[in-house]
């Protein structure tokens, strides 16, 4: 079976999805408002005679005509950076205030742990972490290309994080014992980005899902442990298989001590709710408060989101 036939039951029109699935993605950069308003980005692309058009459900977002994301000179200065429209959920949902502790427990290379920045202000403690040294060098680079100077980056196992490094940190006004916010936006099988990698569903077995799907109970328990009692962890993957979501989700209800919670997705972008039952498996009712993002719904890539709050 061609993996995304495994899905025909999930989608309401699952020849609109096909079709979308078909299409190239559009060229998508996010504003970067430590640097520049969005105002004056959009200046600067028409200066440039950039074509673009703002996304329906968020103005900081611009789908270019033509032109590649880093071939203008705003880029270039750190005032866009290129990030697939969808991936700006989850930054969205976590939502972190300026002067927390936040931690992005699968960071590299760095779009949402920026978007992230962006949105604390560039104050508090940012902490990114992956456990691919390779890929810690573009998240560095796009830190340091973006102006942020409130991200820590470490290199671990995010199964087995440890916070003991920064538990005698001397800089810091306070010790960190746990997290305001994390999020855990995890490695997968990437069917939802086959619009990008149109190769992505060439390495795809059932082996590799089940066996990833391990690591991610793993991430998002660690992840709920290290953040503080009413801390807010987001969970979240550009995969359908609801093995690597909603049975993800349905774990750690049961093994970590977590709520799913409802949240609006911004207006004008379209949704499913999660799926509560899947080849005979029945999932925790709440796993239908998290979103399902199908690419003929917003002609993005595929994703999937959730919100969870730490209760013990």
């Amino acid at each position: 079976m061609q993996p995304l036939e495994r899905y025909a039951s999930l989608v309401d029109d699952f020849d609109a999805f096909r079709a979308a699935c078909d299409r190239p993605l559009p060229s998508v950069v996010r504003v970067n408002t430590l640097k520049a308003s969005i105002e004056r980005a959009r200046e600067a692309l028409d200066a440039e005679g950039v074509d673009y058009e703002v996304s329906d459900w968020h103005p900081g977002i611009f789908r270019l005509a033509e032109r590649g994301p880093g071939t203008s000179w705003p880029y270039f200065h750190g005032w866009l950076h290129g990030q697939e429209e969808v991936s700006a959920l989850p930054a969205l949902a976590l939502d972190p205030d300026p002067g927390e502790v936040v931690w992005d427990a699968c960071a590299a290379p760095g779009s949402k742990t920026t978007q992230l920045a962006d949105l604390m202000d560039d104050e508090g403690l940012l902490v990114g972490n992956d456990n691919n040294l390779g890929r810690l060098s573009a998240l560095r680079h796009n830190a340091e290309r973006l102006g942020i100077t409130n991200l820590a980056v470490t290199n671990q196992d995010a199964r087995n994080f440890s916070l003991k490094p920064f538990g005698d940190r001397t800089d810091l006004p306070e010790r960190v014992e746990a997290f305001d916010r994390a999020l855990v936006d995890a490695p997968c099988s990437c069917e939802g980005t086959i619009r990008k990698n149109p190769d992505a569903l060439d390495r795809w077995t059932m082996d590799h899902v089940q066996g990833v799907a391990g690591i991610q109970k793993g991430i998002l328990r660690r992840a709920i442990q290290a953040t503080r009692v009413g801390g807010t962890v987001v969970y979240s993957t550009c995969t359908f298989a609801p093995e690597e979501n909603e049975a993800v989700l349905d774990h750690v209800l049961t093994e970590a001590d977590c709520e799913i919670r409802e949240w609006d997705t911004p207006d004008g972008f379209e949704t499913d709710p999660g799926v509560t039952e899947w080849n005979g498996t029945e999932y925790d009712p709440a796993v239908e408060r998290a979103h399902r993002v199908y690419p003929h719904r917003n002609d993005t890539g595929g994703f999937f989101c959730a919100k969870l709050e730490v209760t013990g």
